[in-house]
């Protein structure tokens, strides 16, 4: 009976980037339910197959429980259970020992999507143990869009759902199915009962088209050449904000002397979008005051992401609405602990010159190491040598592009430790695997350094399986072995109480507040100017020289070139009942969608003789998968979408679970790399499809 079920508040965490909050019901240290909480700060009760499915990660009877250490050959699969001690102090003395021959920049830690506290103790163990190589995920998700904007305004330009905007201009970004970073659906769906107009940019008509004014289905890659199309259209016809670009701006006369060329006909050609479509866009942007563009991760899956994330400031920007209410705005911390603090900066101050990624010229103030780059150092030596990797809420054989290249890269490692929850293809390979304890068994806060101005309580609810530790101790006491105690706590709890602290907060009283939200205030720049070299907004580089980078956003071409050989193009989407590579062996999430489809027009499918419901096999010129057609209308005829980071936990573990069969990541390569962020092609590639005969 609900009499006996006790209802406690927390925050959803390592299922989706959003933050809902949750009312989760205890019954003898077991979750019995969950439910939205409609008090909470971003979804007001909305709560997604994801969250309801949360509990079912505890309990799974896979789950590892305990240390492991590798007893056969790397990837065989075979295991003997050691304790935690054995554990660490093994880990310990091959990364001691790789520092003392190759210098403590030989070991490598890595972090995947799952963003508590613990992605910053990592960057703080690898700071304080003198590495400056921490692998992220950055290069295709967020930096570009955050670091670009600091070099282009000072900030990076948030979409603010929280105030009411007259329009929503939706690029690349499914919110319905996957939530951005804070960016909850539930918000924008009020705006737009409320009236707020939407505009979809997207190559597939995902659900909120229906909601929508307008549908611009552009081709899959073309994102810069559209920006620069509705700038053209908005500096031709003098729709801007003429009083915000002539007191607030650096270069406007460049930008649109540069963007002359950029006609709707011309950018017609390349997006395949209307050049009617593309007139009423940009003049329904430039006259909606104010308008917000809520982007998405995809416009990160290409090497000219810097130029598409610079044209979208600038059209921020030029149309006045950069840091207004409803516009996409700076959002200011609470008072809570600095990030560079947190993490020991100073304890590696030449660390922006020792990275292997400033080998390769990337732009200021990215400070974790491409995927591309770190499996360069391990395979090439370049620009020196790799050998020790820790791997923490990540699964690099899936999620980085070449697998091939990422499994032998792995494979010809001196070591490799992993935490985590579930045997992974990437776990299964490694030496040492640690079983880490998950949200709802851990405290913890979440949004923690992720710009987007507030921090969000994720309290223990419940005990782990004995031996699962929370990252944070993990890395609170690997630190303490390969590094000077005097940096780590006696107790792991002591970093929360570190970041609330200057709030005047102990942890406890943060989780009776349940979030912690920066002041809201607007357009700053009157009284102290954008933090840019000029005070302004660059709409064109000034220091572009000075870091080898455009100094204004344009379209050198698609990311790949066409090639008749390969004549569809490839594009993926990630599923709203997965995170990532995540979670396919929770069964009620997997029986939602139990196997990897692909998305084929009828017309497409039909001249290659696919029926729905085939095995296919997708082949690009670096590889081949096999998925599950399906035939929908939603993509275009030239299009096909393939299905995000699937593997078969079900499978055999010394085959890595079956980890090349339907890997969209068996088709991407890293030899043609963007220079600002090392960012590969992972969708706008050349495919060809065919029917599985076996």
């Amino acid at each position: 009976m609900d009499d006996d079920i006790r209802w406690v508040k927390t925050h959803c965490a390592r299922m989706d980037h959003g933050g809902c909050a949750l009312l989760v019901g205890l019954k003898d240290n077991k979750i019995v339910a969950v439910r939205g909480d409609p008090n909470g700060f971003l979804n007001k009760g909305y709560i997604c197959a994801k969250a309801i499915a949360s509990p079912d990660r505890l309990t799974h009877p896979d789950r590892l429980k305990h240390p492991l250490k590798r007893a056969g050959k790397r990837g065989q699969g075979k295991w003997k259970r050691i304790s935690w001690k054995q554990a660490l102090n093994e880990i310990a003395e091959n990364f001691k020992k790789i520092k003392e021959r190759y210098g403590a920049k030989g070991v490598a830690f890595g972090a995947g999507m799952p963003k508590g506290l613990e992605h910053f103790v990592l960057i703080r163990l690898a700071n304080i143990f003198g590495s400056p190589n921490v692998v992220g995920s950055q290069d295709v998700c967020h930096a570009p869009r955050e670091i670009t904007g600091v070099h282009t305004c000072g900030f990076y330009p948030v979409a603010d759902l929280h105030h009411p905007s007259r329009l929503i201009l939706l690029w690349a970004s499914n919110i319905t199915s996957t939530n951005e970073e804070g960016e909850i659906s539930s918000m924008l769906l009020k705006q737009i009962n409320s009236g707020t107009d939407l505009i979809v940019i997207d190559p597939r008509k995902i659900d909120l088209v229906k909601k929508s004014k307008g549908w611009l289905q552009l081709k899959p890659g073309t994102d810069h050449a559209l920006a620069l199309g509705l700038l053209h259209v908005i500096i031709q016809e003098s729709l801007y904000d003429r009083d915000f670009v002539e007191n607030w701006t650096y270069g406007f006369d460049h930008l649109a002397d540069h963007v002359k060329k950029y006609t709707p006909e011309e950018v017609s050609e390349i997006t395949w979008v209307p050049p009617d479509l593309i007139r009423e866009t940009a003049r329904l942007y430039a006259q909606s005051k104010p308008a917000l563009i809520q982007w998405g991760n995809p416009i990160e899956h290409n090497i000219h992401t810097f130029d598409i994330t610079r044209a979208l400031i600038c059209l921020m920007a030029i149309c006045g609405n950069l840091d207004v209410p409803g516009g996409n705005v700076h959002a200011k911390e609470p008072d809570i602990m600095r990030l560079g603090a947190f993490v020991r900066a100073d304890l590696i101050p030449n660390k922006r010159k020792e990275m292997i990624s400033a080998y390769h010229g990337v732009i200021p103030r990215l400070m974790t190491v491409p995927a591309a780059f770190f499996k360069r150092a391990i395979l090439e030596g370049t620009p020196y040598p790799v050998k020790g990797f820790y791997s923490m809420c990540a699964n690099p054989m899936l999620s980085y592009a070449d697998s091939r290249q990422t499994y032998k890269a792995f494979m010809s490692l001196d070591f490799i430790a992993a935490a985590d929850v579930f045997m992974t293809p990437t776990a299964a390979i490694a030496d040492i695997v640690l079983p880490a304890a998950t949200q709802f068994e851990i405290d913890d806060i979440g949004h923690y350094g992720l710009g987007h101005g507030f921090i969000l309580a994720r309290p223990k609810l419940i005990d782990p399986p004995e031996e699962c530790w929370p990252d944070i101790k993990i890395l609170n006491e690997l630190g303490k072995l390969i590094s000077p105690k005097e940096y780590w706590h006696d107790d792991y709890h002591q970093f929360l109480e570190d970041v609330v602290g200057p709030s005047g907060l102990t942890y406890s009283q943060f989780v009776d507040k349940r979030y912690l939200r920066g002041p809201e205030s607007f357009k700053l720049y009157e009284q102290k100017g954008f933090r840019t070299p000029t005070g302004k907004v660059e709409l064109r580089l000034s220091q572009a020289e000075k870091f080898s980078l455009s100094p204004l956003p344009r379209f050198q071409g698609l990311p790949q070139e066409d090639d008749p050989d390969y004549p569809l193009v490839l594009t993926s989407s990630k599923s709203q009942y997965y995170l990532h590579s995540s979670y396919r062996w929770i069964k009620k999430l997997r029986e939602k969608r139990p196997d990897p489809k692909v998305e084929i027009h009828p017309e497409t499918a039909a001249q290659n003789g696919i029926r729905d419901g085939d095995e296919v096999i997708i082949e690009t010129k670096f590889g081949a998968i096999t998925q599950i057609a399906h035939l929908t209308d939603i993509v275009d005829k030239r299009v096909i979408n393939a299905s995000h980071g699937w593997w078969f936990p079900e499978a055999r573990q010394e085959e890595q679970y079956e980890w090349k069969k339907s890997n969209l990541n068996i088709l991407t390569s890293t030899t043609e790399l963007g220079k600002e962020f090392g960012t590969p092609n992972l969708k706008a590639i050349g495919c060809k499809i065919r029917r599985n005969e076996y």
